[in-house]
């Protein structure tokens, strides 16, 4: 990705069956070995439009990580996936050359639609089946995006889920950091920020006429990203970021907007004090509460939903149930 480089291994065997929920929920796989490493890849690219030597080389070194893991567990399928930062960057081949001849691991540039179904199907398990329709958004280091789904209570099968539109938004925390000073963004920047962001989701709003199915109380919203995992595990007041509490938490707009804000107030310095913040994310933030805050104002759905899941779940979707998981064929 464009801010972090993560892994995941798990291992499935013919006994484990999708769950019949009707949103597709995880199936009960076990997670054998995982990867998580901030390396900002796409840094300086929204200004320069390349990858910088010294990000090639702390992702490339991180991913050689990645294939020693898979080494030594012995993987015998998998997938490797880029984002945004390559999608972007004008000398993005010859990343990929580099990472191919150095680690072995040949990364494919997924589309921003790719990228948000496979989000979609990573989440799916967390969708109300009870309502009809759901915003899912993914606010991630280069790029955010959205999806408006519509859900068929009726069913009991992956087809529950359809994708009514999706939309990708040049912003993530790591391009609006660079280009609005992530350490210090508040005030009117902050808030420029916000209106940016709502701008871009007019037309969205305006083609599907959300609000007004969220005026009848039918829709929810799942956000899938490092800025609503950490906005809960501060909701939470955890000393350490715990995964199994956040994963699922549902908050009001009420309280992530009196984080967002309390946030603003501190100092880079206090932020990065904050046990489930730390200094790699402290300037990434406050852009990834901007963000937020747009997609809040824009559809008050007034509460969300936290997925500490998303892409590389979605990828073991495909991988281990490729015919069951099927969902998003209709995405326009």
């Amino acid at each position: 990705g464009t801010n972090n480089c993560r892994m995941l291994v798990v291992r499935a065997d013919g006994s484990v069956q999708p769950a019949q929920n009707g949103a597709g929920a995880n199936p009960d796989f076990r997670v054998i070995d995982s990867f998580s490493r901030i390396t900002r890849l796409g840094e300086g690219v929204s200004a320069t439009g390349r990858l910088s030597a010294e990000a090639m080389d702390r992702t490339v070194d991180a991913l050689k990580r990645c294939a020693e893991k898979m080494d030594r567990r012995r993987v015998s399928t998998s997938r490797h996936v880029a984002t945004e930062a390559c999608r972007r960057a004008a000398n993005c081949g010859e990343f990929l050359d580099r990472v191919a001849r150095e680690t072995g691991i040949d990364l494919e540039i997924i589309t921003p639609d790719e990228e948000a179904t496979l989000a979609l199907k990573g989440c799916a398990a967390l969708l109300d089946l009870t309502l009809p329709y759901a915003v899912i958004f993914d606010i991630g280091g280069g790029s955010t995006e959205v999806l408006f789904v519509r859900i068929d209570g009726h069913r009991d099968d992956h087809r529950a889920l359809s994708v009514v539109g999706c939309i990708s938004l040049p912003m993530g925390v790591v391009t609006v950091a660079e280009d609005c000073g992530g350490g210090d963004l508040c005030g009117r920047t902050y808030q420029g920020v916000v209106e940016r962001v709502a701008k871009l989701l007019e037309p969205f709003e305006a083609e599907h006429r959300i609000g007004e199915k969220i005026a009848r109380g039918e829709v929810q919203m799942i956000g899938t990203s490092g800025t609503v995992t950490t906005l809960g595990g501060l909701h939470l007041g955890l000393n350490r970021y715990d995964r199994t509490a956040v994963d699922g938490l549902t908050i009001d707009f009420c309280s992530l907007r009196e984080k967002s804000e309390a946030l603003c107030r501190m100092t880079l310095q206090q932020r990065a004090a904050e046990p489930c913040i730390g200094w790699q994310r402290a300037d990434l933030v406050l852009g990834g509460c901007a963000i937020l805050d747009a997609i809040c104002s824009v559809w008050p759905v007034g509460k969300l939903r936290v997925a500490d899941r998303g892409l590389r779940e979605g990828l073991l979707m495909e991988m281990i149930y490729p015919a069951s998981f099927d969902v998003a064929d209709n995405l326009v």
